[in-house]
């Protein structure tokens, strides 16, 4: 009974996926040329919102599956930064869902919840095995989910992608995910052999030989693929492109939460001890993704894949924090990682309204958008600040935090770099604001979103600017997080031993 009471709301979460698959079998079929309503997708909003506000009534610790997994606030943290994720894509995909794939709306559901599901145990992973069971889980509902309207007819309106470009988006996805895991396995294979365990807290009990260090490479490179950092980028503004949309929102932020959450796991509480051999590439790799990510962005036309690269560049933003290496360092990565959230989704929620009321996804459909719908232009400016990290909204304190951890850390050579390539990435976020708010090209519709998507709109620029106002709270909040994993490891180096709780 303790069990099922530490692994509620990864059990909730298949149980809810369970009441959604239940719910759209019952349903009758639509007549013919009659659209079916979007029942399941609202009921898995509701059933995200009941969950999420559920983990705030009611928050379990302990250990499960034989000590395999840990809850904790944490894991409780990240959880539900997941199911925001969750509920803001669900509300920002139900319109597009049902124009889509009308006849196919639950599966597409279910996927999503059976991701969540895999989302939810990782950060209370405390197992190699788990690990890799949990990131699968999550995987593979996002392949079939990047290609998921890659036969079904397309909402009309202009600038719409043929539909060749989501089985594209999917292959993609899939070969470098299937790549991921190979490699992830093939290091954890090493490590496993050469320390002896699966264990996390007991990884850094025997030293680390040769082929152990070669083996973190490998782990390193494997979620490398799954985050999305240079040089393992390359799918991602290939998969934005050619997915759909609010899809695409959700895969641009939730799976990079549940991977560096992986990291902080293995690498900071299983592997804390041994620093030494694992933050140089970890440096190097941040100052890249950084690098390219910026560079790359700005020659780009398309805004879904210049999103992308702006997405590989903020990554590396989050691995200087990690480069840190101390409690405070995983904290203010948890911090901009939710900053990031609601950010990157609201700025992919604005793109998707703005495409489909015409003009495509190049700037030209940003063209006059502060006449056409203020509202919409106002939200974008936020969400772009915010991703430049100009005061005060949230971007601004997430890259702030995560500098001044990695310079209280001795990563000042780190701290430079990124300030310099953020002063960079600057350009092509103000190209963005400059065709909203300065250029007015064509005669171009009002964008109208559905009433879910201007919700979603909606409480993602209400947490980008009220956290930019009042940022305390997540701060501690983000701080508690990230000492409960790694303090009580620092507290054992700090004594000449390894303590863990």
């Amino acid at each position: 009974m303790k069990e099922l009471q530490v692994l509620w709301l990864p059990l909730a979460v298949v149980a809810l996926a369970v009441v959604a698959l239940l719910v759209d079998l019952m349903l009758p079929p639509p007549r013919a040329k009659q659209q079916p309503a979007p029942i399941v997708g609202w009921l898995v909003v509701f059933g995200l919102v009941s969950l999420l506000v559920g983990t705030f009534v009611y928050e379990p610790t302990g250990t499960a599956m034989h000590g395999a997994y840990r809850q904790s606030y944490f894991a409780t943290y990240l959880q539900r930064l997941f199911l925001a994720a969750g509920l803001l894509g669900a509300l920002g995909g139900l319109d597009d869902v049902q124009k889509r794939t009308p006849r196919r709306q639950g599966e597409f559901w279910l996927m999503l919840l059976s991701s969540l599901v895999g989302m939810t145990i990782l950060p209370g992973a405390r197992d190699l095995l788990l690990i890799i069971v949990a990131f699968e889980l999550m995987g593979i509902p996002l392949y079939i989910m990047a290609a998921y309207s890659k036969t079904d007819a397309q909402p009309t309106g202009a600038g719409r992608e043929p539909k060749g470009y989501a089985a594209e988006a999917g292959f993609k996805l899939y070969l470098v995910g299937a790549t991921s895991s190979a490699i992830t396995l093939f290091g954890l294979a090493l490590l496993t052999g050469m320390q002896g365990t699966t264990k996390l807290d007991l990884l850094s009990q025997a030293p680390l030989t040769p082929l152990a260090a070669l083996g973190l490479v490998f782990v390193l490179g494997g979620l490398g693929y799954k985050i999305g950092m240079v040089p393992f980028h390359m799918w991602v503004p290939d998969t934005y492109q050619g997915a759909s949309t609010p899809f695409v929102a959700f895969l641009s932020v939730a799976p990079k939460a549940a991977g560096m959450s992986v990291l902080a796991s293995i690498f900071l509480f299983g592997l804390g001890a041994q620093k030494d051999v694992w933050l140089p590439p970890l440096a190097i790799i941040a100052f890249l993704s950084m690098g390219v990510g910026n560079l790359l962005a700005l020659p780009q036309t398309d805004l879904r894949r210049m999103l992308g690269y702006s997405g590989v560049a903020q990554m590396g933003y989050v691995l200087v924090g990690l480069a840190a290496s101390d409690a405070y360092g995983l904290g203010m990565v948890l911090f901009f990682l939710t900053g990031y959230l609601f950010t990157n989704l609201g700025a992919f929620l604005v793109l998707h309204t703005t495409a489909e009321a015409g003009g495509g996804y190049g700037f030209e459909s940003m063209s006059g958008l502060s006449r056409r719908s203020p509202p919409l232009a106002l939200a974008m400016l936020m969400f772009l600040l915010s991703l430049a990290g100009i005061p005060f909204v949230i971007g601004f304190w997430a890259k702030l935090y995560v500098f001044l951890a990695a310079w209280r850390a001795g990563q000042v050579a780190l701290v430079v770099s990124g300030i310099v390539l953020a002063v960079i990435g600057l350009f092509y976020y103000l190209r963005i604001l400059r065709a909203a708010y300065m250029t007015d090209e064509g005669d171009l519709p009002t964008p109208k979103p559905a009433p879910a998507l201007q919700l979603a709109i909606g409480l993602c620029f209400l947490a980008v600017v009220g956290l930019g106002l009042w940022p305390r709270g997540l701060v501690e909040a983000s701080t508690r997080a990230g000492a409960e994993l790694v303090a009580p490891v620092q507290a054992g180096q700090g004594a000449g031993h390894l303590t863990r709780r």
